[in-house]
């Protein structure tokens, strides 16, 4: 029996239409010699997780959701696997897997490919963006995977992708982060525009303030701008110069018995400027009066 099966989003954009072509055997399909590429009706016991998969969280919640409309109308998009032997490594749609699994179910439709680890690496991370499934931080890890197994540049990693370069090089300045404030991203604490600003400030001191009052604050990204601009700007400031040896103070005394007023020495011994403060138009005549004799 042979059957059109419709295929997902995330994979139609890298697969090819294909037939379905399994055989009955008792109460339960059993695929048979097929072309490469046919969707056959794999064991999910015979299917193993991805130790490499992009994605690391899955929502229980969504799956139970997943697994239930698996149990009402059964898997309709094909998972694509790789054979290892007498086994299948998920490429793309572990998702799917769990769930189907959670359903009780025996069998999944799946795609067989014959592909080597960067193949399966570069399928996984496209089928969970173009699904866009994965976190932030999930999503730059893939793609520093990626880079590093196929040893692209982020232009050919952008290009594959079907993102801006600069795109690519914000994500990957994420995972410069600490791990607290890449944690807060992968739980939605913050979102991946907070962290791109975190990720800009190079004094991790302050990077840990700001990242702080963010989460305490539910600062937007403008306020945390804001924030992380002025705090910079304060930090790139002249620093003060050195105090006037103590021997100045006696120079700030006469000044101050001479005139009755307020003084301040400020500066350096090379450098500086007397301040003279007036507290009534008194005080600045009785100045005016002295300077005029």
């Amino acid at each position: 029996m042979a059957k059109k099966m419709g295929l997902g989003r995330g994979l139609s954009a890298i697969l090819p239409d294909v037939e379905e072509v399994v055989e009955s055997v008792g109460h339960q399909a059993a695929p048979i010699v097929v072309p490469a590429d046919a969707v056959v009706e794999l064991p999910l016991g015979d299917i193993d997780p991805n130790r490499d998969q992009p994605r690391k969280k899955f929502d229980d919640e969504a799956l139970a959701q997943l697994a239930d409309s698996i149990r009402h109308s059964g898997v309709l998009s094909p998972i694509l696997v790789a054979r290892e032997g007498s086994r299948y490594t998920i490429i793309a749609g572990e998702r799917r897997w769990r769930a189907a699994r959670l359903a009780g179910i025996d069998t999944i439709p799946a795609i067989v490919r014959e592909w080597d680890d960067v193949r399966r690496q570069e399928a996984a991370l496209i089928e969970n963006i173009q699904r866009e499934n994965l976190n932030p931080i999930e999503e730059a890890q893939g793609i520093y995977v990626l880079m590093n197994e196929c040893a692209l540049t982020q232009e050919a990693v952008a290009e594959r992708l079907g993102r801006s370069r600069p795109a690519v090089a914000n994500l990957l300045r994420l995972l410069g982060l600490p791990a607290p404030i890449q944690q807060a991203v992968i739980d939605g604490a913050i979102s991946a525009g907070h962290a791109r600003v975190l990720a800009g400030v190079g004094d991790k001191q302050l990077q840990a303030t700001l990242f702080a009052k963010t989460v305490q604050g539910g600062w937007s990204v403008r306020q945390l701008e804001a924030a992380a601009k002025q705090a910079t700007e304060a930090r790139r400031e002249k620093p003060k110069a050195a105090p006037l040896p103590v021997e100045y103070q006696e120079l700030t005394e006469r000044l101050r018995s001479a005139t009755g007023l307020k003084v301040s020495l400020q500066g350096s011994e090379h450098k500086g400027r007397i301040v003279l403060e007036y507290a009534s138009q008194e005080e600045l005549q009785r100045l005016w009066d002295m300077l005029g004799e």
